[in-house]
């Protein structure tokens, strides 16, 4: 359903993606942990279409400006369970109902936030790749939020392969992802029209990041982040059951 928003809501809607932007340029991934659930409590119709799409241009600059540090040796098998992962995803968004979608969408953040804090440290090989590539095409093409599955797996890796790699991965994962949305009648121009009004907030986070990428506390930021998306994902959850 095509709903108007307002100045405000476009403003806050910039702002939110102006800040994750600015995170995923300094350690990788952000734009939509801390972005899209911010998003979905402005306006639902800002998921996942709009989200993707803005993640999308993100991931794209990022690639361009960290490429000399990509590695394609392990990202491949990340992005063959990432279409998995995807289709998957656009077989449920095309039998789920609005309201469902509402807890399904709050579930899934709160997962993407457990996945965050749960401590785990698994090792970047073949398999751990594949696991974490589905899951974060299923739960990114559905709720944007594709982040945590795939960093889960290059945390004890080197900041500049981190940013590119993850970069490569979802760009690739937002396309995807996009091509699913379309099929599944969940892209189209009205979409398109909120992606236009809101990706100035995520170019000018990308443009932040180059400044702030070594002078970010991530170790503080980073709590913070799950934090306003945990509460978030409970939100949404709650709306999806009552």
């Amino acid at each position: 359903m095509a709903v108007e928003l307002t100045l405000l809501q476009l403003a806050l809607a910039n702002f939110f993606l102006m800040v994750g932007a600015c995170l995923q340029g300094v350690i990788g991934w952000g734009i939509g942990t801390l972005g899209a659930p911010l998003l979905f409590l402005i306006s639902p119709t800002l998921l996942p279409a709009p989200m993707l799409l803005n993640s999308a241009v993100l991931t794209l600059l990022l690639l361009l400006r960290e490429r000399r540090s990509l590695s394609l040796g392990p990202l491949r098998h990340a992005v063959g369970g990432n279409i998995v992962g995807t289709v998957l995803a656009g077989v449920t968004l095309v039998f789920i109902h609005a309201t469902a979608f509402e807890a399904l969408f709050g579930l899934l953040i709160l997962v993407a936030v457990g996945l965050s804090i749960a401590g785990f440290k698994p090792q970047l090989k073949r398999s751990t790749s594949v696991l974490a590539g589905g899951a974060s095409g299923y739960m990114g093409t559905i709720t944007a939020v594709g982040g945590p599955p795939i960093a889960l797996i290059y945390q004890n890796e080197k900041g500049p392969l981190v940013r590119a790699n993850l970069a490569g991965f979802f760009a690739f994962g937002s396309f995807t992802a996009l091509v699913t949305l379309y099929f599944s009648g969940l892209l189209g121009v009205y979409q398109l029209k909120l992606f236009l009004l809101t990706v100035p907030g995520v170019i000018m986070g990308f443009l932040l990041s180059r400044f702030f990428v070594r002078r970010l506390p991530v170790h503080i930021l980073r709590p913070l982040i799950l934090s306003i998306a945990g509460l978030a994902g409970v939100s949404a959850l709650i709306r999806g059951l009552l």
